[in-house]
This record gives structure tokens, sequence and C-alpha cells, in this order.
């Protein structure tokens, strides 16, 4: 979601930049007939709230609930492994103390073994770790591609100039709510499945 939530970040402010740029230029030309919006109209401006999307998205939610019991799969598989290692320990130190080693070249070659295991254990966990990452990522740029394309068919009809995202770090501080259509792009979202 992080990766989703900075894609749309730089997206709003290459296109706030853009808004800007065209605005110093536009104003420059029409600031001696000082037009103002009458009462009524409707700038041809939206914005999505992102943090409502995403709670209420189904492929979302549940892109997210797979994540999540693979995370809690990895994490069970690695934790039974380490208690199995945790195990062996123990019942080395146990040898080492009652002197159960038949010689000191048998208890270096456990320990080593020990040590090999204990470090197998360790990239296992960061494979996994790695794993979930990439998971993340591909998940985030699916849900951004088909938001792309689900705003972009949605523009067709209503011909709004920006569409804005209202993320939880708020690029837009304040929005009419006449200008939200999150409700409607979420419709068009999970029916889309």
């Amino acid at each position: 979601m992080k990766n989703l939530v900075l894609y749309i970040i730089n997206g709003v402010l290459v296109v706030a930049v853009v808004v800007l740029f065209i605005l110093f230029f536009i104003n420059k030309e029409e600031n001696s007939k000082e037009q103002a919006l009458t009462e009524g109209e409707v700038l041809p401006i939206a914005y999505v709230n992102i943090d409502t999307l995403l709670l209420n998205y189904d492929l979302y939610k549940s892109m997210s609930e797979e994540l999540l019991q693979e995370e809690e799969r990895s994490r069970a598989s690695v934790n039974q492994k380490a208690n199995a290692l945790q195990a062996e320990m123990v019942d080395f130190q146990n040898k080492i103390e009652n002197r159960a080693f038949l010689s000191e070249e048998r208890a270096r070659s456990e320990q080593e073994r020990l040590v090999r295991k204990q470090r197998e254990l360790q990239e296992l966990d960061n494979k996994l770790a790695q794993d979930l990452v990439v998971k993340q990522k591909n998940m985030n740029d699916k849900l951004f591609k088909t938001l792309d394309s689900v705003v972009t068919v949605y523009n067709k009809d209503k011909k709004y100039h920006f569409i804005f995202s209202n993320t939880g770090s708020n690029n837009i501080l304040y929005g009419n709510k006449a200008y939200n259509i999150t409700n409607e792009i979420l419709e068009l979202l999970n029916e889309k499945k």
C-alpha cells in the first residue's frame, strides 16, 4: 500500500506542477477579465479518497487477506524451524555439559552443523520476507493499473480536467464534497472484478 500511496502522491505532485504552470500562463491573459465562478458552476476537477476506496474495494481486501495469510504461513514455518533448531541447540548444550560426545572433533562438527542450520534459517527468513515485499509491490502495481484504467474510462463521460487523490497524507487539504467521486469509482472497481 505504501508503494501505491507513493505512486499516487508523485502523480498528484506532477499534476499539481502542470496545473500551476498552466494556470500561471492562463492567468496572465485572463487577469484583466476577472472571471469568477457563478454559484452552482462546477469546476472540471474531482478527487478520490484513496483510504476509503481501499477500505471498500473488494479486490484490494481479498488481495490483502491473501498476502496476510501468506505472511502468517511464512512466519509459522520459520517459527517451527526455529523451535526445532532451538531444541537441537539445547540438546547439544546438554551433551556438552554431560560429556556425551566421544571426541572434541565430533562436538565441533555438531556445533558447525547447528551454526550452518541457523544461518540457513536466517537466509530462509530473509528470502520469505523479500518474497512478501515483491508480492506487495506486485499487488500495489496491479491496484494502481486497475485504478488508472477505471478512472480513465470513468472520465470519458465526466470530462474532468483533473482528478486528484485524497489520501491519508492529504494531498488535498480541503475538498468540497461535490467533487468527491470516490463512491462512483469504487462501484466501477467492484463491478470490474
